[in-house]
């Protein structure tokens, strides 16, 4: 077992509920979209090397580096168009 956690929901029903917005917003033009949006996968760990292996896993299969933005943070992302999908470490409660 791994001593870190990612904050990670249902496959499927998060691809249908992406799926259902864009038939929505397809079928409804006036319907305001953002300019940009974000997707963030959250990985708790109380150890910075743990934070760091949760966060690899999930930036390694986006093909994109880790960054390391000090005091135990730890991110990574990708962009798909005005789209942004990232992951990010999350040190515990006492060091935020």
């Amino acid at each position: 077992m791994s001593d870190y956690v990612i904050r990670s929901g249902d496959r499927a029903t998060f691809l249908a509920g992406l799926r259902e917005l864009i038939d929505f917003l397809t079928a409804n033009p006036a319907v305001a979209v953002p300019r940009r949006a974000s997707i963030v996968v959250l990985v708790d760990a109380s150890g910075s090397a743990a934070r760091l292996e949760g966060v690899t896993s999930v930036a390694a299969p986006l093909g994109v580096p880790v960054e390391d933005n000090g005091r135990g943070y730890f991110d990574a992302g990708r962009d798909f168009g005005p789209i942004s999908y990232g992951v990010i470490g999350i040190p515990p409660k006492e060091r935020q």
